[in-house]
């Protein structure tokens, strides 16, 4: 019976020489600042799931723990003379790694079990039993498996949608293709005949000149007969009596006179070589400006509403039958029905025309090329938008306030002017060149024409320039070729 008490409750010094985590005799004790001690292996167990001491919850690094040697002195004396040995920690996964007691309670702060030792440790917590914990976490769980679901419903919509791309872009470079092809056929048809033409005028130079020539050597030729001939004659009479000779001197030399002129190459004979090769390449380019268009602005077929229709030449727009299969790109406008043009700018001076024609309703001007796509917005000055638009009947500058424009005639073409140094983009009557509106802003980043045609079958198309050739010549050399719009 006594052995049981000794063994069921502790004497008061073994209280005093117990760890508070594991309720075995210290070994090894530290001491942290607080005062309070704990078996070396105890403490840092501990220190791998809080930096606070176990029983006064106070903050502690776990440098700052020193040996308590006096402690560890008197625990083996007391060891030694009770005969009783350490504790040893045989943590599993049911039981408590600093107190070695069954795993009964769940902390919700935590989010992990404890044991009823663990309590204290946890004495502002919200502590459920384990039969109440586990379908809190499996709710919180079930959830995140629902999140998770839905991505991966998102992950594989994506993944079509990328498939859908790579088939869209192989479409585009063979439509890209058969158009380059096209564009170059019809070039080298435009130089073959140009080449057969020139060809000919070289062949039916040739052709005169050999002629001319030919005809002269003819000539020549009759003229040689008809002077042997003469020149038997005179010989024949030479041969004759000193007085018949002499009888007869004057009719031979009437005869022996020859008055047709010398022989020689025509002037001009040859062929005028100059006029076929000479600056050949630059005759035929400047010839071949009647067989292309340039435009100062292209449309840009990524950014297109999928309501839009582009022409393979990327010049004009209009309004789609049917929403167009086209991959949701970033750059696409969707759900704002608009596109723009191919190229940014972020310097110069830069100016184009667009056909409205009598479209009810159209937008024209330029904007940031940060513009958000993906979402709709006011076209406005405030939004990163300066543009011109009719819409039922009215003609309005697209500031914050909606300035309306009093036009006497419907302009058909709408011209833009962009100024980026000096921040103006003003708009024209592009028929009569009158001057409409002109806004001003101190632009900042890329800025690009943007293009809304409205929903309407007639066409919104970009104005071709004219081309120019400016020459200037030094030492006979053309140095300077430049095109304008």
């Amino acid at each position: 019976m006594s052995d049981n008490m000794e063994e069921d409750e502790p004497l008061p010094l073994q209280q005093e020489l117990t760890c508070p985590v594991c309720q075995g005799i210290f070994r090894d004790p530290m001491l942290l600042p607080c005062t309070h001690s704990f078996c070396r292996q105890c403490l840092e167990e501990n220190f791998k799931y809080s930096k606070k001491c176990p029983v006064c919850r106070e903050e502690c690094e776990k440098d700052k723990a020193i040996a308590n040697r006096a402690l560890n002195s008197t625990c083996e004396s007391f060891l030694k003379q009770t005969n009783k040995r350490p504790k040893t920690i045989q943590p599993s996964d049911a039981v408590c790694n600093l107190h070695l007691k069954p795993l009964e309670l769940y902390c919700e702060k935590d989010e992990e079990p404890v044991c009823v030792d663990c309590v204290t440790l946890h004495s502002t917590h919200r502590l459920y039993t384990l039969s109440d914990g586990a379908p809190m976490c499996k709710k919180e769980l079930s959830e995140r498996v629902h999140i998770f679901e839905k991505k991966v419903d998102s992950y594989k919509k994506t993944s079509r949608n990328l498939k859908n791309a790579v088939t869209y872009i192989k479409y585009q470079a063979e439509e890209a293709e058969k158009q380059i092809k096209a564009e170059f056929q019809r070039l080298h048809d435009v130089l073959t005949a140009e080449e057969a033409m020139r060809l000919k005028a070289l062949s039916d130079e040739e052709g005169e000149k050999i002629a001319g020539i030919q005809k002269q050597i003819e000539s020549t030729e009759k003229d040689v007969v008809a002077m042997k001939e003469l020149i038997d004659t005179i010989k024949k009479e030479m041969g004759n009596e000193d007085l018949p000779l002499l009888r007869n001197f004057q009719n031979l030399k009437r005869q022996a006179h020859w008055s047709r002129s010398e022989p020689r190459i025509p002037y001009g004979s040859l062929l005028n070589v100059a006029k076929h090769v000479g600056g050949l390449g630059f005759n035929v380019w400047k010839k071949m400006q009647s067989h292309v268009k340039y435009y100062p602005v292209l449309l840009n077929p990524n950014t297109a509403s999928p309501w839009l229709s582009l022409s393979s030449d990327l010049v004009s727009v209009k309004e789609s039958s049917e929403r167009l299969t086209i991959p949701d790109n970033p750059q696409r406008f969707d759900p704002c029905v608009f596109v723009l043009g191919a190229e940014a700018y972020t310097s110069g001076k830069h100016k184009w025309d667009v056909f409205v024609g009598d479209n009810p309703k159209w937008i024209v001007g330029v904007c940031r090329e940060s513009l958000q796509r993906k979402k709709k917005f006011t076209v406005a000055t405030n939004r990163g938008v300066w543009a011109l638009g009719l819409s039922k009947g009215v003609y309005n500058v697209m500031t914050t306030k909606r300035e309306e424009l009093q036009l006497q005639q419907r302009p058909e073409k709408i011209r833009v002017k962009l100024n980026i140094e000096k921040g103006e983009v003003s708009f024209w009557d592009g028929g009569l060149g009158k001057h409409l509106v002109t806004l001003t802003h101190k632009f900042e980043g890329a800025i690009c024409p943007i293009f809304g045609p409205g929903l309407h079958s007639s066409p919104m198309a970009l104005v071709p320039g004219k081309i120019a050739i400016h020459m200037s010549t030094t030492q006979d050399k053309v140095i300077d070729v430049k095109m304008q719009n």
